[in-house]
C-alpha cells in the first residue's frame, strides 16, 4: 500500500472516530455515504479502530468505548492514533526550541514524535522519564556517532508504566533536583474541571515534579485529549504557558482554554484564537524559552 493510501486510511479513521465520539455511535451505511467509500472499507476501518481499543463494534455500526478513569492504554495502542496531528504538533513544538537550552520531555507518543524533530537542534540538554524518547537520541548517536553539538540526555530511573514512562520515587527525586528551561508535556486528558490528568497515580506525581521543575510548560496534545479525564489530576490549566494542538480542536474549546492558558498554537492555521499571527506567537514563545538567564542548573 502506498504512503498516500496509508494517509487516506488514517484520515478516514480519524473522521470515523470523531463521528462516533461526537454522536455516541454510527451505522456503517451512514459512514459509507459520508465518506464515499464501500461498506467493506468502512468495516475494515472499524476493525482497525476496534483493535486499537478506541471504539466497540456493534451490529451494523460502532459505539465509543466507555473507558474507566483508571484505564491506561499501552504505548503501541496510542502510537497508531492521530498520526498526522501528532506529527504536525511535534514539528511546530520543535520550532519553539532554541539551541543550547535545557528541556524536559515527558512520556507519550506526541513527545516521542517531538524528539525525532529535535535531533538536529545543537547543544541541547534533554531530561526525560520516557524510555522511548531516550531511545530516539541514543539510536541517532549510535548510527551517526557522537557528533559535535549532540544532545546530552538524562534518563531518570523509576518504575516502567504501560506507556513506557519511568515513574515513582526514584524518578521524582531525580527530577526534583533539576531545573530546566521548558517542559514539553504529553497528557492523557485535558479538561476545564480536572486540568491535566492521567490514569496512573505514580505518573501523576512524577508529572507534578516535572511541572514544578520547569520555567515554561508547553503541553503537546491533539484535539482528542480535550474532555478526557484520568483518575488523577497533576496540574491546572493555569500552570500551562502554551498549548500546541491541531485544527480538530473545536472553536468553543479554544475559547474556554484561552481563558486559562497564555497561548494556544494551532498547527496549520495562520491565527491563534486571540487573532495573533501564528508565526509571531512562535517567535515570542522561542524568545521566552531562549532566555540566557534561565539555563538549567544541572
Amino acid at each position: 500500500m502506498s504512503d498516500n493510501q496509508n494517509l487516506l486510511a488514517e484520515q478516514r479513521r480519524a473522521l470515523i472516530l470523531d463521528e462516533v465520539r461526537r454522536r455516541g455511535g454510527v451505522r456503517v451505511n451512514e459512514l459509507t455515504r459520508k465518506l464515499g467509500v464501500s461498506d467493506m472499507t468502512v468495516r475494515r476501518d472499524l476493525d482497525a479502530l476496534a483493535r486499537q481499543g478506541v471504539l466497540e463494534k456493534v451490529h451494523g455500526g460502532a459505539v465509543p468505548v466507555m473507558e474507566a478513569s483508571t484505564h491506561e492504554p499501552g504505548f503501541e495502542a496510542k502510537s497508531g492514533l492521530e498520526l498526522t496531528a501528532k506529527e504536525d504538533i511535534a514539528r511546530t513544538a520543535a520550532s519553539l526550541v532554541a539551541p543550547g537550552t535545557a528541556i524536559a520531555l515527558s512520556g507519550g507518543t506526541t513527545t516521542y514524535a517531538l524528539a525525532q524533530h529535535l535531533l538536529d537542534v545543537p547543544d541541547l540538554t534533554v531530561v526525560t522519564n520516557s524510555v522511548r524518547v531516550a531511545d530516539v537520541f541514543h539510536s541517532a548517536q549510535r548510527t551517526s556517532g557522537q557528533r559535535q553539538g549532540a544532545a546530552t540526555v538524562v534518563l531518570t530511573g523509576g518504575v516502567r508504566t504501560p506507556s513506557d514512562s519511568l515513574v515513582g520515587p526514584v524518578a521524582d527525586q531525580a527530577i526534583g533536583a533539576l531545573h530546566f528551561d521548558v517542559l514539553f508535556l504529553g497528557v492523557h486528558g485535558i479538561s476545564l474541571e480536572a486540568g491535566l490528568s492521567t490514569p496512573n497515580l505514580a505518573e501523576a506525581e512524577t508529572n507534578r515534579r516535572l511541572v514544578q521543575s520547569a520555567r515554561r510548560v508547553v503541553v503537546v496534545a491533539d484535539h482528542t485529549k480535550w474532555g478526557t479525564v484520568g483518575l488523577s489530576s497533576f496540574a491546572s490549566l493555569s500552570q500551562v504557558d502554551t498549548l500546541v494542538t491541531d485544527a480538530g480542536l473545536a472553536a468553543e474549546a479554544r475559547v474556554e482554554i484561552s481563558e486559562h492558558v497564555n497561548r494556544i498554537v494551532v498547527t496549520g492555521e495562520l491565527t491563534t484564537p486571540g487573532g495573533a499571527d501564528d508565526a509571531a506567537a512562535a517567535d515570542t514563545a522561542t524568545a521566552n524559552i531562549d532566555d540566557s538567564e534561565a539555563r538549567a542548573d544541572i
